[in-house]
């Protein structure tokens, strides 16, 4: 029977953070401990303010009392890699034990003699492949640490119960999609790599110079093998632990590949590409890639004469051209390169005379610009460029695939893709209106060779605005008028209003007499344990008047956010106002969200619609806002720190139904300002393309 390992066993202090994550709960929780529990541990160091305690006490509290987090194995094993220490060190640590996993998975029978020492896995890599026995074995110690030995058990248990390839596969996941991987530059997502892998096509020889931790590549062999054949894959990446993630990641599948195909071995080199490129002979029938980009100082001085430049010196200032011709430089006689391209390359100056020549000598095929934020931590929409060696004895393609996937988004992103790129190699290409077009060389080689493709992909006809649609938005539009003018509320100059002079009685102490009380959703824990997704109520569902519409993911451990009910009144938490609504029909009964509070007056004493009025005069938040950590301007609204005036409820009411109104008109104002301006847009679209015409 397996001993559940300590979940801190290499820490002697927790501080609230810590704790709030071994019990996968929030922090406002443990301080709630605190003073619930005359047993909970007492701190041994830190601040009042910031306190620490003794980490094994907490972890024998918790289990006490049953509320330590129960993780699966794959958790516990990641939750050992994450808080490894020195955290520098973290993806040295991945790398040792994908290189267990790896020999484990090399075994041909099970074995119980324990761990490997260091020096028996360097041994057993050895035989294996040499390359990568050197590049493990400057990271081990001479024995296992206390630290290195308690993870790597969990991941050798990890290992036994999935396999070690899937066991590596969901490790190096969370590795790429935590911070320690420089923000997502590790992996390339699987949906931008599954359709550069269908415009390349396959081959028996596949290239990534730039391969990161292996995503292309791994992806490119597995689907090699689902259709029974194999490629070997070539890797070059300039940071040596991804391309030690590299490596482990593709002799994983080799040692899968070879129980049913005869296939050979990955080969990964450490070094710059463009400076010192490890494989200057290679040509690969696919080549792959998504290097970095923008960076400058790419060795422009010292490779003005490289021979790789035959399509023109790339600027300075245009890396990404220098990728392009190396990755033309490494590409077999009819095979594809596919490259992901800033979509800022597509138009620059000073890359016009490179992309001219790319176009004019047709190396460069095709462009596909990708939705936005399929690549994290970037929100741009990126392009993918595919390429082919020109055969000298053949006259140059007369046209390039222009692709706009943004044109079809009710579409799989790979059929869009891979649907354009058959059609357009066929003899009997169709262009799809506004999604994909092959575009006259000609069109494109003006002054500013812009491969921009929504650039040469115009509207349908199809898709021109219909006349009857513009008409009965012009109803609409009539109808709102009539709305606002109806909500507004007739006034007139007063000397003297029961408002002017009334009292006033502070919040928070109606707040204390049980009056008025405020609710807020609770934090949730950040635990990436059994989760579940709830709709709840926005701040721009409060400001709109609309039901819920937003969604929040809470343990099954976590408390639900209060429940909105009939009068309650809604506010949003931050904002550059404060905007009370009461909440609409349709609000009633939907879970209070983030970011949004609600107050709940007793209503014999207090209309809501009055009270939300007030607190919403202009100067409140003056007094009630806060600074906010949101770098926009807006306020963190504390609503405690206000004063209501003090009328009889019948007042209360005629100025409710007054500040209801004034509610109801602004929501219809923001409704007819967007109508109108779609409506300015259609028309003036609709006059143009001649679908709409004046009447005298």
């Amino acid at each position: 029977m397996t001993t559940e390992p300590s979940l801190v066993p290499n820490e002697t202090t927790l501080t609230a953070s810590g704790i709030a994550r071994l019990a996968n709960v929030g922090r406002a929780a443990v301080s709630n401990w605190r003073r619930r529990y005359a047993d909970f541990p007492t701190p041994v160091g830190g601040t009042p303010a910031s306190p620490s305690f003794d980490a094994r006490e907490v972890e024998s509290w918790l289990r006490r009392h049953g509320r330590l987090h129960r993780a699966s194995t794959d958790e516990w094993a990641w939750r050992h890699i994450e808080s490894y220490q020195p955290a520098a060190q973290i993806s040295d640590v991945l790398g040792i034990a994908g290189a267990l996993l790896l020999v484990r998975a090399s075994q041909t029978q099970a074995t119980d003699a324990g761990l490997p020492t260091p020096r028996q896995l360097v041994t057993r890599l050895r035989a294996l492949d040499r390359a990568l026995a050197t590049m493990v074995d400057p990271l081990l110690p001479k024995q296992w640490t206390a630290q290195l030995d308690t993870l790597l058990r969990v991941v050798d248990q990890l290992g036994t119960e999935q396999g070690p390839e899937t066991a590596f596969e969901y490790l190096h996941h969370r590795y790429a999609s935590s911070a320690h991987s420089m923000s997502g530059l590790a992996g390339t997502p699987d949906a931008v790599a599954e359709v550069m892998l269908a415009l390349a096509g396959q081959g028996t020889h596949t290239f990534d110079f730039t391969s990161g931790t292996g995503s292309i590549l791994r992806m490119a062999a597995d689907q090699a093998l689902a259709r029974g054949t194999a490629t070997r894959c070539y890797a070059q990446e300039i940071n040596p632990q991804y391309a030690l993630i590299t490596m482990l990641r593709l002799w994983l599948l080799h040692l899968r590949a070879r129980r049913s195909i005869d296939t050979e071995p990955p080969v990964v080199h450490v070094g710059d590409s463009l400076l010192a490129d490890a494989l200057p002979d290679l040509r690969a029938d696919v080549v792959v890639a998504n290097f970095p980009f923008g960076i400058h100082e790419w060795g422009h001085d010292q490779l003005a004469y490289d021979p790789r430049w035959t399509y023109g010196l790339p600027p300075r200032t245009e890396p990404e051209l220098a990728w392009v011709q190396h990755a033309l430089a490494h590409l077999a006689p009819g095979g594809t390169a596919v490259v992901l391209m800033p979509p800022a390359a597509a138009s620059r100056p000073a890359g016009r005379r490179v992309r001219a020549e790319l176009i004019r000598r047709g190396a460069l095929r095709a462009v596909v610009a990708l939705p936005a934020g399929l690549m994290p931590p970037t929100g741009i929409g990126l392009h993918v460029w595919v390429l082919t060696q020109p055969d000298p004895h053949q006259p140059p393609a007369g046209d390039l695939l222009m692709v706009d996937t943004t044109a079809a988004p009710d579409r799989p992103l790979t059929d869009t893709v891979a649907s354009a790129w058959s059609t357009y190699r066929s003899p009997a290409y169709a262009e799809l209106p506004g999604v994909h077009r092959a575009v006259p060389v000609i069109d494109i080689l003006d002054d500013h060779v812009d491969l921009t493709p929504q650039r040469h992909l115009p509207q349908t006809h199809g898709s021109a605005t219909d006349p009857a649609q513009v008409i009965t938005r012009i109803d609409e539009f009539d109808r709102l008028l009539d709305q606002l003018r109806h909500n507004l509320p007739a006034v007139a100059p007063a000397p003297d209003t029961p408002l002017r002079d009334a009292p006033h009685a502070d919040i928070a102490d109606l707040i204390r007499s049980g009056s008025i009380t405020v609710h807020r959703a609770p934090n949730r824990s950040r635990s990436t344990g059994t989760t579940a997704t709830t709709v709840v109520l926005t701040a721009a569902d409060i400001l709109s008047g609309s039901p819920a519409t937003g969604t929040t993911t809470r343990t099954t451990d976590d408390e639900p956010g209060p429940d909105v009910r009939p009068d309650d009144i809604l506010v949003p938490v931050i904002g550059h106002k404060i905007s009370a609504r009461v909440a609409t029909p349709e609000q009633i009964g939907a879970e209070l969200g983030p970011g949004t509070q609600l107050i709940r007056v007793d209503t014999t004493r207090f209309d809501p619609w009055f009270i939300a009025g007030v607190i919403s005069h202009t100067d409140n938040l003056r007094i009630a806002g806060r600074a906010s950590s949101t770098g926009n301007g807006a306020m963190r609204i504390d609503i405690r720190r206000l004063s209501i005036p003090v009328l009889a409820l019948e007042q209360q009411h005629t100025y409710g139904e007054a500040f209801r109104r004034l509610a109801e008109f602004r929501t219809t104002l923001e409704r007819a300002s967007a109508t109108g301006a779609t409506l300015a847009r259609e028309i003036n679209d609709a006059l143009t393309s001649g679908v709409l015409g004046l009447t005298h």
